[in-house]
């Protein structure tokens, strides 16, 4: 069975009058079922190769295949079904839209998806952030709701089309150590539970030292794969 995420020889390069590289030659597989940490410093690219794994954004250089599909070969309308189908998305500062409630946010990827009906993907919303302990918010806006319940309707909304992957970038970041650790338990959950796959970016190494596996970047390039029996990464340039 194919890898969920198959990386190879991966760059991402700006093109400027001093070309500038944000991602460099990463080589990486992530299997269903992994719970794995992306960290760094700041500017290290993890947020870019996050945004290359969840093709928000186009690489430069190598291949990427997100559930064996080898997705160089994709025109943009198929990338765009691949992400709705396979991906979901959780952001440090969540971006919820804040003109719709809590249960509309969680609706909209299932109604661009356009596989159930507005009747089905309400129930479906619902029972995803009740799920999550927001059974008494559903018709709350945004900004009716703690920086903690935010993020779960962000975490709700990931799931909305039931994706096998989950990238994450700094979910816990702009959140106190108590919704952090509840949202934590979430992600963790997410993955014992249900079988999904993430993969986190975060600054936050006491977080990243409890989940299954540890990528590191640094200049872009992967210099630790902390897996059990995982082959050594190609060391970033000095």
């Amino acid at each position: 069975m194919s890898p969920l995420i198959d990386a190879r020889h991966l760059g991402r390069t700006l093109a400027a009058t001093v070309p500038v590289t944000l991602v460099r030659d990463v080589s990486l597989s992530i299997e269903a079922r992994e719970f794995v940490a992306l960290t760094g410093p700041s500017g290290s690219g993890k947020s870019s190769l996050l945004y290359l794994l969840g093709l928000l954004d186009r690489p430069t250089a190598g291949t990427l295949a997100i559930a064996g599909q080898d997705t160089g070969r994709l025109d943009e309308r198929a990338r765009s079904e691949l992400r709705l189908t396979t991906i979901g998305f959780v952001f440090q500062f969540h971006f919820l839209l804040p003109e719709f409630t809590a249960r509309a946010n969680v609706e909209i990827p299932m109604l661009r998806l356009g596989r159930l009906t507005r009747r089905a993907a309400r129930a479906r919303a619902e029972e995803l952030l009740g799920g999550l302990g927001l059974a008494g918010h559903f018709d709350k806006l945004p900004e009716q709701l703690s920086g903690g319940q935010r993020q779960r309707v962000a975490v709700a909304r990931a799931l909305a089309n039931d994706p096998p992957l989950v990238l994450a970038d700094e979910p816990t970041g702009s959140l106190d150590s108590k919704s952090s650790e509840q949202v934590f338990a979430i992600l963790r959950d997410l993955v014992r539970e249900r079988g999904k796959t993430i993969l986190a970016v975060t600054h936050d190494l006491g977080l990243a030292a409890r989940m299954d596996r540890r990528l590191e970047l640094i200049d872009g390039g992967l210099i630790t794969d902390d897996r059990p029996g995982a082959p050594d990464p190609t060391p970033a340039p000095g």
